[in-house]
Order: C-alpha cells, then sequence, then structure tokens
C-alpha cells in the first residue's frame, strides 16, 4: 500500500480486470545442420527467405565431408520450408573440424609480405570454416592526380584523415589535418610531378564463384573507411560478421605505411595481385555429440516450436543425432515437436524398424523421401543430375506452419499438398499404409487427380492419449501461452484473491479457444473447465508455496476415419 504522509489529494491509477492471456507463435522452426559457410556459434540467424540463408550460411552446392560429396540438406529443406508456407525460420550450424589445432577448415592467403615475421605482414582469412572460404582475393589501387595541387590549396584540405600521399616516391598520411611521412617530417610546398592520393580496391571470390567487392578502402587506421576496420575479424556491427564473408588480419607493426609499401611493390608494374585462398573444407561428418551445442543455442529462444535436423538420418550417427534431437524437445518446458525422417531408400519393413526405436509424443516421422528438380541443374550438362531426392522434414515443418497459420494449431497438419514434389521416392500404396499408420509412420502419398499429399498425423507415441499431432502440438500452445502469460503470479500473496484472478484469466483465454472452434463441446462448460480453490491446494501446499491451479480442456481429435454406412433398403422399410 502507498503511504500518505503529507495532507493532500492523491490519484491512483488501479485495474480492475484480470490480466488476459496472449496465444504464443506455434510455426516458428529451427533447423540444424550442416551449412557451407556461417557462423558455428552464438544466437541463432532468423531467417525469412531462402535469399536470407544463401547470404549467411551459403547456397545449395554440394559438401564434402572429409572429401566426400553429400547432398547439402539443409539448404535444400530451407526452400522446401518457405515453399509450403513456412514465414520464420531459425538456423543453427553444425560443423566438426577435421582436426581442431592443424586442420580447422578455415580457408585463408598465407602472409603476404617479406617482413621477418608474422607482426610485420598480413594476410586474409574466412570468417567462418568451409570450403565456400575458399577462392581469391584481388587487391588493386586507386589513384585521384593531385600533382599541380600545393598541399595547402582545397584538394588536400579536403582529404579525410588516413588518406595516404604518394608524391613520387614519398609517401604521406594526412594525421589531424597534417601530412607527416614514415620519416614524421612534415611535408611542405608543392606536389611533385606524379603525386596522388591512393586507395585500396578488394575484389573477394569464394568457392561458388560468388563476388563481393570494397571500393576505396584507406590504408591507414585514421582513415573513415579503413580496410582493417571493413574487413575486421571481429566488426561491429552483426550484419558485417555475418555477411562480409573474409576479414584481414593484420601484424602488430603493420601501419599504413607499411600497407601501402607491401600492395603496391606486390603490384608492381600490373594493374592488380591476386592471392588464393585455400584449406577451407567442410570438416568431418557429424555425429550425434556434434548436435548438442547447436540445440543449446535453440534452447533460449522461446519462440520456436517445430525443430528438425534435414539430412540427418543420411549420416552414419543417425541415431545418435535422432537421440539429440529427441532430448532436446522432451527437455522441461521446451514446448515443441521434433520432425523426424525416415533414411532414404527404406522398404515398408525397414520404415518399421526405424520408428520400433522411437516412442514420444514430442516427435513425429515420415516417410518416403521426395524427389523435386534439382535447383543446381544447368542445361546441357549432364554431370549434374535433373531430379534429387530429398528428407521430407524440410516440406513437413512449412506445411506445419502454413497449417497453423490457415487452420489452427489444434488442426492435426494432414492431408496437405506438398509443394515442390514431382514424387515420392517410392510409392505407398494404401495396403501399405496399412501396416505404417498403426505404428506411427507418417506416410506422403500421391493420389490421382489430388495431387502429392501428406497423409498422415500421427506422433511416435505409443500412448494413446497422444496418438495425433494436432492435440499434441495444441497442448503445447495451451502450456506456453499460460505460461508465459501468467508469469505476474509469482510472489504474490497466495490467497482468494490471487486464485479469483487465474481463474478468471485463464477461463477468458480458454473461451476464446472455445469460440474460435479449437475445444470439443456445444457450451464453454463441456469444453473445459478451471478450478484454483482449497479443492485443489492443502494446507501443506499453501505452506510451501504453491498455488495450483486444476485446467481440463476437450480437443479435438483428426478424423482419420472417415466410415460412411451404406446398405440396402425395401421402400417402406423406416
Amino acid at each position: 500500500m502507498p503511504e500518505y504522509l503529507a495532507p493532500g489529494v492523491y490519484v491512483e491509477e488501479v485495474s480492475f480486470r484480470s490480466k488476459s492471456i496472449e496465444g504464443v507463435s506455434t510455426s516458428t522452426t529451427a533447423f540444424v545442420g550442416a551449412t557451407r559457410k556461417g557462423p558455428t556459434s552464438g544466437t541463432p540467424e532468423l531467417i525469412t527467405s531462402v535469399g536470407d540463408f544463401e547470404r549467411i550460411y551459403g547456397g545449395m552446392d554440394d559438401i564434402s565431408f572429409s572429401g566426400t560429396p553429400i547432398t547439402n540438406y539443409l539448404a535444400h529443406a530451407v526452400k522446401n520450408y518457405f515453399d509450403n508456407g513456412g514465414a520464420r525460420l531459425f538456423v543453427a550450424r553444425v560443423f566438426v573440424p577435421i582436426d581442431e589445432v592443424s586442420n580447422t577448415g578455415v580457408a585463408d592467403t598465407g602472409l603476404i609480405g617479406d617482413g621477418a615475421d608474422a607482426e610485420n605482414q598480413f594476410r586474409f582469412v574466412a570468417r567462418s570454416p568451409g570450403a565456400e572460404g575458399n577462392g581469391t582475393i584481388t587487391l588493386s589501387v586507386s589513384e585521384t592526380d593531385v600533382s599541380s595541387t600545393a598541399v595547402t590549396e582545397p584538394a588536400l584540405d579536403r582529404a579525410r584523415n588516413g588518406s595516404l600521399l604518394d608524391d613520387g616516391g614519398t609517401v604521406y598520411i594526412k594525421i589531424d589535418g597534417s601530412w607527416t611521412d614514415s620519416g614524421d617530417s612534415a611535408h611542405a610546398g608543392t606536389t611533385g610531378g606524379s603525386a596522388s592520393l591512393m586507395t585500396l580496391n578488394v575484389l573477394i571470390t569464394d568457392g561458388s564463384g560468388n563476388e563481393s567487392f570494397y571500393e576505396d578502402l584507406g590504408f591507414n587506421s585514421d582513415h573513415p573507411n579503413y580496410v582493417g576496420n571493413t574487413l575486421s575479424t571481429t566488426p561491429v556491427r552483426r550484419i558485417d560478421q555475418l555477411q562480409n564473408s573474409h576479414a584481414i588480419t593484420l601484424g602488430s607493426t603493420v601501419d599504413g605505411f607499411r600497407l601501402y609499401s607491401v600492395v603496391s611493390d606486390e603490384i608492381g608494374s600490373s594493374s592488380s595481385v591476386s592471392y588464393s585462398l585455400t584449406g577451407g573444407n567442410d570438416g568431418a561428418m557429424p555425429t550425434g555429440p556434434s548436435y548438442v551445442a547447436p540445440l543449446l543455442m535453440h534452447a533460449s529462444n522461446d519462440d520456436i516450436s517445430i525443430v528438425a535436423a534435414p539430412g540427418y538420418s543420411a549420416y552414419s550417427d543417425r541415431a545418435g543425432i535422432q537421440n539429440e534431437l529427441l532430448t532436446h524437445v522432451e527437455k522441461r518446458k521446451a514446448y515443441r515437436i521434433a520432425v523426424l525422417d525416415v533414411p532414404i531408400d527404406q522398404t515398408v519393413t525397414e520404415a518399421v524398424a526405424v520408428k520400433s526405436s522411437i516412442d514420444s509424443s514430442y516427435a513425429a516421422i515420415y516417410h518416403p523421401w521426395v524427389v523435386v528438380s534439382n535447383p543446381l541443374a544447368k542445361p546441357n550438362d549432364t554431370r549434374i543430375p535433373n531430379e534429387v531426392a530429398l528428407p521430407p522434414s524440410g516440406f513437413v515443418c512449412g506445411i506445419y506452419a502454413r497449417n497453423d497459420n490457415s487452420k489452427g494449431v489444434a488442426k492435426s497438419p494432414g492431408n496437405e499438398i506438398v509443394r515442390g514434389a514431382i514424387r515420392f521416392q517410392t510409392e505407398i500404396s494404401f495396403a501399405e499404409q496399412e501396416i505404417l499408420n498403426p505404428k506411427g509412420v507418417n506416410c506422403l502419398r500421391f493420389f490421382p487427380g489430388r495431387g502429392n499429399r501428406l497423409w498422415g498425423a500421427r506422433t511416435t507415441s505409443s500412448d494413446p492419449e497422444w496418438k495425433y499431432v494436432g492435440p499434441r502440438r495444441y497442448f503445447l500452445y495451451l502450456e506456453r501461452s499460460i505460461d508465459r502469460s501468467t508469469q505476474w503470479a509469482v510472489f504474490e500473496n497466495n490467497g482468494p484473491k490471487l486464485w479469483a484472478n487465474v481463474r478468471e484469466t485463464v477461463s477468458s483465454f480458454l473461451y476464446n479457444e472455445w469460440r474460435s472452434n479449437s475445444l470439443l463441446g456445444s457450451t464453454p462448460e463441456e469444453a473445459y473447465f478451471v478450478r484454483c480453490d482449497r479443492t485443489t491446494m492443502t494446507q501443506n501446499d499453501l505452506d510451501n508455496g504453491r498455488m495450483i491451479c486444476l485446467i481440463g480442456v476437450s480437443v479435438l481429435k483428426p478424423a482419420e476415419f472417415v466410415v460412411f454406412r451404406i446398405g440396402q433398403k425395401t421402400m417402406d422399410a423406416r
């Protein structure tokens, strides 16, 4: 209660209504897996388009694990996700160095310069490991002729601090408005016959042929566009760290004079000089333990509701990676579901065997793989196949998001078109699905006249209460929404006033859910109940600071089996 110590009028704000619960997002997805480049630590990046992914994590070219090429499944899955209705995706990269000391997978040019040690030289390095970091660095120098301009005249006065002046063999740097040479003697009078202001140009071509061009960079640290800042290994802006693929590392004794001297000597009488970037590789094939840290990077993001690792089922440690995914989604208050893949080229018996090792209501598994047009195919180049088989998880995650946005999370994601599919790797028949469906393997099937469809909506759980994806995800939605929006109740006085506020808050939320046809029942009383009073709490609960609210909801199950019973009747039969 406020204190009233002096006579006067006090106007105070009070609330006469209960707190409201806002439903959380259910369509935000997290992918974990190998990419061609990109950060391997820190906060996972939000991706809202394929273009975002390519700028940060590289293109769809194959990945080579220890020299063995394999399809870049995660990059393809990103495209499949957005094609099928996904909108918000977070990506965490998995990278396993071949040797953490001698072969980290990071490309570089090696030391440049004729210095006696590394402190007097520089090099260009890729910001992240990966074969995408290989390529070339091309350096050139731009000259602005100031031959007929006196030092004190406007053209040079307007030169920015850190600007470099080559005065026919003597190099000057402007610092605090004064021109100084390497011997620290003042530059005075008129420039020589070939004086020019000098800037550096850097052209970077990565392993996929993408080019980045940085023009008019300063040689000295006082220049506002200093190369050491623009291509810093630790840039101030996060976007530079993500999208500038390479950086420059300068020895401690490399100043503007030294850097210009090395570059001009290397270029010589040519217009430019190029250096090869080598040593970049995609590391070793990921294993289960290598997924632990990237999944932990996703753990702190409360918006994520769907988790997948597209392509994991093609790796040798498929079971280990799958276990890490299940451990992640089953953690307390994770509120997530894992979308799993049956490995490529599996028969019905093999698919059932894969499912038999999984029993979780927080996961769903899909079969078979999806055949699509290869985005990398080129006309008249038969070395690149026109079609590629991809794991279904990327498509399914997009369908989850599309279903949530168009029909609501309470509706199980089944009987939905698989966009982008040419066909499925295996044509599942009705008889085969009669075997797979009861076992909890969701099928993707082709129906003449109706196209390629997702035809299953079961979890991998053996518990009949959590048989279907829809009710499981809807409960996760309810639990997270209530959890997030009732934090205000913590440390409030645990008495009837608090209990009444909590009952009203939760009841109002569930009433809206019932009105939106997400709950079963013709009246609110049939659809849900909320109890929070002395019938739900003992004195021991109160003594130990526990407020217990009992909530029951009647959820909708999917009409998985639609049965029409038809029989003959006589004309006079009722």
